[in-house]
């Protein structure tokens, strides 16, 4: 991950480094320093390097001193000119979830795959595929309920999905938007990466944070009119959120623990998010969910390559603060989506009982 990006001699000193301990420096984009892990990945780490500007003799010496602390996380950095101090300063996680993602090199004269791709990529981001994926999605919905049971559906997934834009663009994230896939429900796309666990706890349970909002704006609104469909549509949308919490990759339920237990121990995570997918192969089996069951499948390769990773993760892990905050967060979602499903199932209509019927099963 990139750690400190700041100026020297008129040219940009990047730092980057990992949990495990490394670091490399670069001036210029090039490699002048670096460190190797080892088994105390924290602390003061000194990077020094001889630069020769033009019209000198002797070569000045760069001297960039960095104290790290992982949980939580903080970097105090120093930077000295031939023992002169030039920059000095601190950065938090705050300042590590809200730095710009760094800037990729583009050609100048792209050749003719460089045009294709580029046409490609801009066919993918048009509205009229998104405006085309929404339609099928009603279409799919409506030939197995109703086509009003379909736009609701749609839209109960629209909310949920921008739950998730409005956390990425709060880390200054950008947003290529909302895409609904049939049968499977949507996505909120981001061609940016996130840096901390933080990050991904936020943008995991905004989605379902949403949802629960919308549940209990229908039912408000249920007990206002006396319309069935307005709690209809609380209990079924408080159902689709609490599924989409289940503790299993790639839900957003699953990004959420496998966040917080990584940041405890990556053993600990292992164990809970492997436990996990034990729990959703029980589910997708003993309901028959056979979507589930392809969901598993890329969970499973989100394990492997989350433990392959394990050294040099780019992820800031959450303090004790943020795990208690992340886990309460989680905890009470899924209680008032519980609470809203019990609530309307005390009703005594067979219809809004199903979603409580379906969670007793």
């Amino acid at each position: 991950m990139e750690l400190l990006n700041i100026e020297c001699l008129g040219k940009p000193l990047r730092l980057e480094g990992s949990l495990a301990g490394w670091q490399q420096l670069y001036w210029d984009n090039q490699l002048v320093s670096q460190k190797a892990a080892g088994t105390d990945n924290e602390g003061l780490k000194v990077h020094v390097f001889q630069l020769t500007q033009t019209g000198q003799i002797q070569p000045l010496e760069i001297r960039l001193e960095a104290d790290v602390r992982w949980q939580p996380f903080m970097l105090d950095y120093r930077l000295l000119i031939d023992d002169n101090v030039s920059l000095e300063g601190r950065r938090t996680a705050k300042d590590m979830e809200h730095q710009a993602p760094p800037q990729q090199a583009t050609a100048s004269k792209p050749g003719t795959l460089g045009l294709l791709s580029l046409a490609f990529k801009l066919f993918k981001s048009a509205k009229v595929i998104k405006v085309v994926l929404a339609g099928a999605s009603v279409a799919a919905y409506s030939w197995l309920f109703s086509f009003q049971f379909a736009l609701a559906l749609v839209f109960c997934l629209m909310f949920h999905e921008y739950g998730h834009i409005r956390a990425m663009k709060h880390f200054g994230m950008k947003t290529k938007g909302i895409y609904l896939i049939p049968f499977m429900g949507g996505l909120a796309l981001t061609d940016d990466k996130i840096n901390t666990r933080w990050q991904d706890v936020v943008i995991s349970l905004m989605g379902p944070f949403f949802g629960l909002l919308l549940s209990l704006l229908a039912l408000v609104t249920y007990h206002v009119t006396h319309n069935p469909f307005f709690a209809a549509l609380a209990g079924f949308n408080a159902l689709l959120n609490l599924f989409n919490l289940l503790p299993v990759l790639p839900l957003d339920g699953g990004h959420t623990i496998k966040s917080i237990s990584f940041s405890q121990n990556r053993f600990i995570g292992l164990i809970v998010c492997c436990a996990g997918m034990v729990l959703g192969i029980y589910l997708s089996y003993r309901l028959g969910l056979t979507l589930l069951g392809f969901l598993l499948a890329i969970g499973g390769l989100e394990i492997i390559m989350e433990w392959k990773q394990r050294l040099n993760s780019h992820l800031i892990p959450l303090d004790r603060y943020g795990q208690v905050v992340a886990t309460s967060w989680y905890l009470l979602t899924v209680v008032a989506l519980v609470g809203v499903i019990w609530h309307l199932a005390g009703s005594g209509d067979t219809m809004l009982s199903l979603p409580l019927h379906i969670l007793q099963s």
